[in-house]
């Protein structure tokens, strides 16, 4: 069944360039996902369409309201002929868990997606207790807005979902798959700058390059994230 992703964003124009120049616009050629941008002022108050405001005590910044956020969420549920329970609803927010692969794997499959795009200071603290809202956060810093994120985010997702790619085996080996680093990779020709292509990997051994590739996949991510390393060590550790 196709996977439906609705994006609730203020700046519905930075996302056509974008998908129609990425991956996701395959996927949506191949009538594998369908998206649908909502444009939050449409929910705005008043003649100016107003979608943010101050924060109550005098605190700084401006605030997401709370009513044109919601009547977005609920025309959202209308788009999906579904309510709260059957849909994910995901806020890219530096205060969530950070974003990995494994989050990507999960929600490839399964239930529609809703995103919501926040803008300054955040959105009132109402949406959440109306409704469930998983945050994520692609690191720590902080960016104008959640549209970014939300790209990121839907992209590493939908890449995943049969007959987006090519080759999905190219995805299920990609880096952070097994919890490791992935191992490098040598084209044509086979000597360039005075270095060679590994032997093992013009063998035809596929055993042997299956082992050099378990080895170096070790090595890579040793070197380049030892923090990852390490918890693979002590995940080894537990199963022994």
């Amino acid at each position: 069944m196709r996977k439906k992703i609705i994006i609730i964003t203020p700046k519905p124009i930075l996302f056509s360039t974008f998908i129609r120049e990425s991956i996701i616009n395959k996927a949506i050629k191949n009538n594998i996902i369908k998206i649908e941008i909502v444009n939050l002022r449409r929910f705005g108050l008043g003649k100016s369409k107003q979608i943010d405001d101050k924060p109550f005590g005098g605190l700084p910044g401006m605030i997401l309201m709370a009513k044109p956020l919601s009547d977005a969420i609920e025309y959202s549920f209308n788009l999906l002929s579904s309510d709260n329970r059957d849909i994910d609803i995901i806020l890219p927010s530096p205060q969530g868990k950070t974003w990995k692969q494994n989050f990507a794997h999960r929600f490839s499959k399964g239930k529609n997606l809703i995103f919501i795009c926040g803008h300054y200071k955040g959105i009132d603290e109402r949406i959440f207790k109306k409704y469930f809202v998983s945050e994520y956060s692609i690191g720590d810093f902080i960016l104008t807005g959640g549209e970014i994120p939300a790209l990121i985010m839907i992209d590493s997702i939908v890449r995943l979902i049969p007959g987006t790619l090519n080759n999905i085996e190219s995805a299920n080996t990609d880096s952070h798959t097994d919890g490791l680093l992935d191992n490098p990779y040598y084209t044509q020709p086979r000597r360039i700058f005075g270095l060679d292509v590994p032997e093992v990997l013009l063998s035809g051994h596929h055993s042997k390059i299956e082992a050099w590739c378990s080895k170096k996949k070790i090595e890579v991510t040793k070197n380049k994230r030892p923090d990852i390393y390490k918890k693979h060590k002590n995940n080894l550790k537990m199963e022994h």
